[in-house]
């Protein structure tokens, strides 16, 4: 064990500089941490999934459809089937999420890839199993859900839920999103400001 320890210990002369640099990496995790509000990819608030402004347009139409008032974005877009899995998921799905932004790879029209496809589809079917079993709200005939369900998508019938018509970066033009906070906090442009003047 004192090997180990010896081993990871700098020389003297190389103590501070490894401080320093240690403290620096440290200190830019936390900037970034912050800058990204980390912590509110925990929770199921839809304002999160406007921090990095790419998703406005969804977020926007969302906010203007009926799937607003009973449904957040992990309702639909996460799988529900356990904790565990629905954290792997977002964190997954974060990670691209963040890379593509950070590295500007984002598509302008964006579009859900087949394991999102696939928990959407079951997370309509979660909501709305009681529709899609109650002959009182369809027809004496309930076959038309039951055996296209394995057929087809919820959404190639009802297309407009609940994004509407939203296919690019720019589809909501003059939308009204939520403001987001200032990346820099006050206190660093006051600094930056007192050093400046």
């Amino acid at each position: 064990m004192s090997k180990i320890i010896n081993y990871i210990i700098p020389p003297k002369n190389w103590q501070v500089i490894v401080a320093v640099l240690v403290g620096l990496i440290i200190g830019i995790f936390v900037y970034i941490f912050y800058v990204s509000n980390a912590v509110s990819y925990l929770s199921d608030n839809p304002e999160t999934c406007i921090n990095c402004h790419v998703m406005n347009s969804q977020y926007d139409s969302w906010n203007h459809s009926s799937h607003r008032e009973k449904a957040n974005c992990n309702d639909c877009h996460v799988p529900h089937n356990n904790i565990f899995n629905k954290y792997f998921f977002k964190a997954k799905d974060g990670m691209r999420h963040a890379t593509m932004f950070t590295l500007r790879l984002e598509p302008q029209a964006i579009k859900i890839k087949e394991a999102g496809i696939e928990v959407v589809q079951d997370n309509c079917i979660r909501c709305h199993s009681n529709l899609i079993t109650d002959h009182r709200v369809l027809t004496l005939d309930n076959s038309y859900h039951k055996y296209r369900l394995e057929e087809r998508k919820c959404w190639e019938c009802h297309r407009e839920v609940p994004h509407g018509k939203v296919r690019s970066l720019s589809a909501s033009k003059n939308s009204l999103i939520p403001n987001v906070r200032k990346p820099i906090p006050d206190w660093i442009n006051n600094i930056v400001n007192k050093i400046d003047k």
